[in-house]
């Protein structure tokens, strides 16, 4: 059964609960008995082993815990002799005998219903006498990982889940990333890593502070897999959403994973990792979401650790947090003398270039490109996501750079890679095939400059694309058409996105137009700055400050001064900026032209109507 029809199965549930539950709470249902029949099916074929087991280790008065994962050959076992297709011989006591089935669980899936809140919908559904209706559909299906991978179950998580955050108007954004945008990702923390992919016992972790169901973690952990199955790739995360963060926790229990290594809670305000380092990092927080709620525990962490503690930087204003999470995720780096770190961060437009020079978000960018942390920035393709259409960027930031990177900044303009999906997911309407992460991750691999070369016939129409690395010749112009050039990767030098903010003051002058001196102190004797006239100039980090203001402002205002002391750094990345491309318009002539043309069209119509 593939994940669609898998998905719809599991849907009809719906058809069952409709009357007695809002839409807003099928999901409460559905969700955690998609997660039983999972474990279900998964502990099925150990099942008399297991319990043969748990009867001889209490009788000779010993844990039976550990021997009975081992016997089960999984993290997790259950000691009931009832399963989902038993409970289904007893439909009086369906309610009691769920109840006693859950409870026999090992302590962490115990954990993953509890975080569920299933109890309640237990009793609210046997009230409503439609327990064993539902339990019964999910009896129906078969859900072990021999007929439906790792990979598919997280895709149908990700689809139930989406659907039930658009019929309760909540943001399915919030709970997990497209997996195309994740597979890029992934290449990109490991394109450069040749021990990881091709050593074998190579152990490495890895960790999401923003873990959702945990889709990051498995797809990296499934690349590794699929590149180097002699290496271990052990995961971390924490989740704030008690729904993502059960479903996760039961994704990593079925992969293997430590789930201790899963914590629930918000990660600004208590870390569950307090003090862990890690050397790859993947996150997708929140774009654009105000960080009220934690205020008072990161003001006073800045304040009381300052670089010590996380927010050493700066703080960005209240009303986007996920510069928070980029400096979280710094703190988790592993020193550089030990191995370093990369991670991969999804952010919107905002931390490019809000704020001015001084304010919180200017200093974070000041502290990564400063301490050369920056590797790369790729633009996505618009309508990416499930929740938003806006522009976002993935960043890539390390502590190791190789040699070649050093000092630089990669700029990738990833934004044209993009097919069309055959039906629209939310917002999402665009997605990104494999050649299209396959350019962008060679592009990134090679630290390449690179032109994207649009090759059109002589009407305007797209015949081809091609990718021109720096050094490469162009195509040729097909007859009639012509090539169109735009830059597609560049690179910089981290101080190119620097510069000095000078405040440039003029003197005050009385009535009679004579300058104001001071009369007391340091002003004494000096011109006077009037705060009417008081203007800014940016100065770019490579220029030298007195050069500048003697070319453009002395010869336009010859009294200005620059008051040294008001004299700020600031950082911004103008992505669009360093894409642009001029295009010239039209000769006047030809619009006119055509202008005449579709005039002459009018008349001759409104003649014809006329006659």
């Amino acid at each position: 059964m593939n994940q669609q029809a898998l998905s719809s199965f599991i849907w009809s549930v719906a058809d069952i609960l409709r009357g007695d539950y809002k839409q807003s709470d099928y999901g409460k249902v559905i969700l955690p008995l998609t997660v039983l029949r999972r474990l279900d099916c998964i502990l099925a074929p150990t099942k008399e082993a297991v319990l043969a087991e748990n009867q001889a280790k209490q009788a000779m008065g010993m844990n039976p815990g550990p021997f009975l994962a081992k016997r089960a050959g999984q993290s997790f076992y259950n000691t009931s002799p009832l399963d989902i297709k038993k409970l289904m011989g007893d439909q009086d006591n369906i309610a009691a005998n769920l109840y006693s089935y859950i409870q026999a669980f090992s302590p962490d899936v115990r954990d993953i219903f509890e975080r569920f809140e299933f109890s309640a919908q237990v009793d609210r559904l046997s009230k409503a006498g439609l327990l064993y209706q539902v339990a019964e559909k999910f009896a129906q299906i078969d859900l072990h990982p021999d007929r439906v991978d790792n990979h598919q179950m997280g895709l149908v998580f990700e689809e139930l889940i989406r659907r039930f955050a658009e019929l309760s108007n909540e943001t399915a954004g919030e709970h997990f990333t497209p997996r195309e945008v994740i597979r890029l990702m992934v290449n990109l923390m490991f394109v450069e890593d040749d021990d990881v992919l091709s050593k074998p016992g190579v152990v490495r972790t890895i960790y999401d502070p923003t873990a959702g169901t945990g889709g990051m973690l498995s797809v990296a952990g499934e690349y590794l897999t699929e590149h180097n199955d002699k290496a271990a790739l052990v995961m971390f995360g924490q989740e704030l959403n008690p729904e993502s963060y059960a479903i996760c926790k039961a994704d990593m229990l079925i992969k293997g994973q430590d789930v201790s290594n899963i914590i629930f809670g918000n990660t600004l305000s208590e870390d569950g990792h307090p003090s862990q380092k890690f050397d790859y990092m993947l996150s997708n927080p929140p774009f654009g979401v105000e960080w009220k709620k934690v205020e008072k525990a990161v003001r006073a962490e800045n304040e009381r650790l300052g670089f010590s503690g996380r927010f050493g930087p700066g703080l960005p204003r209240v009303s986007d947090g996920s510069l928070l999470f980029l400096m979280h995720l710094l703190s988790k780096m592993r020193p550089a003398r030990d191995g370093g770190s990369r991670f991969g961060i999804v952010l919107n437009g905002s931390p490019l270039f809000t704020g001015g020079a001084g304010s919180g978000e200017s200093e974070i960018r000041r502290y990564v490109l400063e301490n050369d942390l920056v590797e790369a920035i790729i633009a996505l393709p618009t309508d990416m996501f499930y929740n938003t259409g806006i522009a976002t960027y993935v960043w890539v930031l390390s502590n190791r750079k190789p040699d070649h990177r050093k000092g630089h900044v990669q700029l990738i303009d990833g934004s044209s890679f993009w097919q069309k999906m055959r039906k629209s997911l939310g917002s999402k309407r665009k997605e990104m095939g494999e050649d299209d992460i396959a350019t962008v991750t060679r592009l990134f691999g090679g630290f390449h400059q690179a032109q994207l070369a649009r090759v059109l016939d002589a009407t305007g129409k797209e015949l081809g694309r091609h990718v021109v690395l720096s050094g490469e010749a162009v195509p040729e112009a097909p007859e009639g058409g012509r090539i169109k050039l735009a830059p597609l990767a560049r690179i910089f030098p981290n101080a190119a996105f620097g510069y000095r903010q000078i405040t440039v003051e003029r003197p005050l002058k009385d009535a009679a137009g004579r300058v104001v001196l001071g009369e007391r102190g340091k002003a004494k004797g000096k011109p006077q700055a009037d705060s009417a006239l008081r203007d800014t100039e940016t100065v770019p980090l490579a220029e030298d400050v007195t050069t500048y203001f003697k070319r453009e402002v002395l010869p336009h205002a010859p009294d200005a001064w620059i008051d040294a002391e008001k004299t700020k750094v600031g950082y911004e990345i103008p992505f669009n900026r360093h894409f642009y491309v001029f295009e010239p318009p039209r000769p006047l002539a030809e619009i006119d032209a055509e202008l005449a043309g579709v005039t002459a069209k009018i008349q001759a119509m409104l003649a014809e109507l006329s006659a």
